[in-house]
């Protein structure tokens, strides 16, 4: 069988030079978002509901609102009655009344002031409102990653996932805290105004209430065709990040392969993809407010000429018409203000609903209610008729028995895509069974809760990975209330102790899984006592020696065969070379295991295993 026939053994995951979204991608071959239009009314009810544990607060943003616009839209009648004053002084022969002006202006300056100090609370009220809500949202999506199933997240970009968790939460964070306080002032200045402009005139009230279905049209337009560009800008920025964050992280290999200029043109692509769907989402945003001051303006004419004739008429005094004139720029300004505000609302709710399909992704199914406690610690793992499928049109293993007595060593070869690592992943749950079962001491583990089974194992893959920190700190992540003795006698058992030494600061030396300060073989090693750390029933290591030398190999090798003696372990190896001294080898091949025993009774046999064993030790003979 072929490895590509074989390759459904291990679990899904997008390949370098795959196109975007072959394997639960987002966009679709024309370049915008796979799913159809969505829900915006959905994703505001669950905002809301987010909010929900502030709603006493909220009350107390709207009343300040409220208070602080009824306040505002005061000011400008009091302006008025002084400018009254000012000409009916100066037309009459009392003169200016300077006390009644006075104090209409001491009045007209005290409830400004108070307008803007109840403005500032409801300010500094909602951003607690906003952030707090955010702190709960990006809590939730921390917590629901940890729930995710291993597929999801196997065959989802991880720059994708990144961009829900920070780039989407950010903006929908900064939408809401511009967009809701603007949006509440604006339309309660536009109710207020309007009521002020009927109590002052009736007849110019109706024309300025034109402006109401005329910017009701612009909005709605614009918002329309919006709608969908905003949710390609966030779906495209989100696939941008995944295959940034992928070509860094395989920076090397795709300078190995010169795949540069191929990569750089699907970077082109991508970015062309997120520039053509920003460029058009803000241009129809931003033409939202020079539509609206347009039809300010033509408005402003209309009440200025006609405003005037009433004047003269002797309709309106000149304080009327100036308060009025203040009034429809007041009325006319929070319009535009609300349709500004609604393309920047509709950017955040497109953000939202992304984090809340990463909210509703299916998670691992929960742990059995009454889970059954993990047995004595002795390491006896037993496989009983244990089919399982990754598609459930591709079998893979299928009635697979197996007894691993405690403190055995198991070595598990076989071609690339036999099923090797999809064995071991059934013993930590990270896949259900699809039949039969799988016990532990005796204990199904599905009975038993996760934390329960792996907090039995401990594992070392092939692939490292550290934390930024301290070497101490990422071997103590093994075991977190181990002691600094503790840590260094599990150094030396892995030959950690062997460099560190050497590094600037020792045991303290700060590294990460990207930085250069450890070798890839180093790093391993650092995994390796990690593992050791935390002193695990059952031991599995995928492919654990594959980064490092052959002399650091030997020593591992020392080092894991006094462990053995303690623990069961799970060795998955090409190279066979580092498992001859296994208790028992699996050979397994399509998910089935096709030979077992021990190394000299395999070669004995002259099988599958011999003839894997000869073709990595014989070679042609050159002259």
């Amino acid at each position: 069988m072929s490895d590509t026939e074989q390759a459904p053994a291990d679990p899904p995951v997008r390949r370098l030079d795959e196109p975007r979204g072959a394997l639960g991608g987002r966009m679709g071959a024309a370049g915008m978002p796979a799913e159809p239009v969505k829900d915006l009314r959905g994703a505001t009810r669950r905002l809301l509901a987010t909010m929900g544990p502030e709603r006493w607060v909220a009350l107390v943003v709207v009343v300040a609102t409220i208070a602080s616009v009824a306040l505002a839209v005061t000011g400008p009648l009091l302006l008025g009655r002084a400018t009254d004053v000012v000409v009916d002084g100066a037309l009459g022969t009392d003169g200016v009344d300077f006390d009644r002006l006075r104090a209409i202006l001491l009045l007209a300056l005290g409830v400004y002031g108070a307008s803007v100090s109840l403005s500032l609370l409801q300010g500094w009220l909602l951003a607690g409102v906003v952030q707090r809500t955010m702190r709960r949202l990006r809590s939730a999506v921390q917590e629901k990653i940890h729930r995710l199933s291993l597929p999801y997240v196997d065959q989802t970009p991880r720059g994708e996932l990144l961009s829900r968790v920070t780039n989407d939460i950010d903006n929908v964070a900064q939408s809401l805290q511009q967009s809701l306080s603007q949006l509440l002032q604006s339309t309660l200045t536009i109710v207020g105004v309007l009521v002020m402009m009927f109590v002052i005139s009736p007849p110019l009230a109706l024309i300025g209430l034109f402006t109401v279905p005329a910017s009701i049209f612009i909005v709605r337009t614009v918002i329309g065709r919006a709608k969908g560009r905003f949710i390609a800008q966030w779906t495209h920025t989100g696939a941008l990040n995944a295959q940034v964050e992928e070509a860094i992280g395989g920076h090397s290999l795709v300078q190995v392969f010169g795949q540069s200029e191929a990569v750089r043109e699907r970077f082109v692509a991508e970015n062309e993809e997120v520039y053509q769907a920003s460029y058009r989402a803000q241009f129809l945003a931003g033409t939202v407010q020079p539509m609206m001051m347009l039809l300010g303006n033509l408005n402003f004419v209309a009440i200025a000429v006609i405003g005037g004739l009433r004047v003269a008429s002797g309709a309106m005094t000149i304080g009327d018409i100036q308060a009025f004139i203040q009034y429809s720029r007041q009325f006319t300004q929070p319009l535009t203000q609300v349709a500004s505000m609604l393309n920047v609302l509709q950017s955040g709710l497109a953000s939202a609903e992304r984090v809340f399909e990463l909210l509703d992704e299916p998670e691992e199914p929960p742990d059995p209610a009454n889970a059954a406690p993990p047995g004595p610690p002795r390491g006896k793992v037993t496989f009983e008729e244990v089919s399982f499928r990754y598609h459930p049109d591709q079998p893979l293993i299928e009635d697979l028995s197996l007894v691993v007595e405690p403190g055995q060593t198991v070595a598990i070869v076989g071609p690339t895509g036999a099923g090797k690592t999809t064995l071991v992943n059934l013993i930590l749950r990270f896949y259900d069974l699809d039949g039969g079962r799988i016990t532990i001491d005796g204990v199904d583990t599905a009975e038993m809760t996760r934390h329960d089974v792996r907090a039995a194992v401990g594992m070392v893959l092939q692939d490292t990975w550290l934390f930024g920190g301290t070497i101490r700190e990422n071997i103590r992540y093994g075991n977190l209330d181990a002691d600094d003795a503790a840590v260094e006698e599990a150094a030396r058992a892995a030959y950690v102790d062997r460099f560190v030494h050497a590094l600037p600061d020792g045991y303290d030396t700060v590294v990460s899984d990207e930085g250069a300060a450890l070798s890839t073989g180093e790093k391993q090693l650092v995994t390796i006592a990690r593992a050791f750390l935390s002193n695990p029933t059952i031991l599995i290591l995928d492919e654990a020696t594959s980064s490092v030398d052959t002399r650091t190999e030997m020593l591992i090798g020392e080092a894991t065969a006094a462990l053995r003696a303690s623990r069961t372990s799970f060795v998955i190896a090409h190279r066979l070379s580092t498992i001859r001294d296994a208790d028992r080898i699996l050979v397994m091949d399509a998910g089935r295991i096709v030979e077992q025993g021990d190394h000299a009774t395999l070669l004995a046999a002259d099988g599958a295993y011999a003839a894997l064993y000869a073709s990595q030790f014989a070679g042609p003979v050159t002259n």
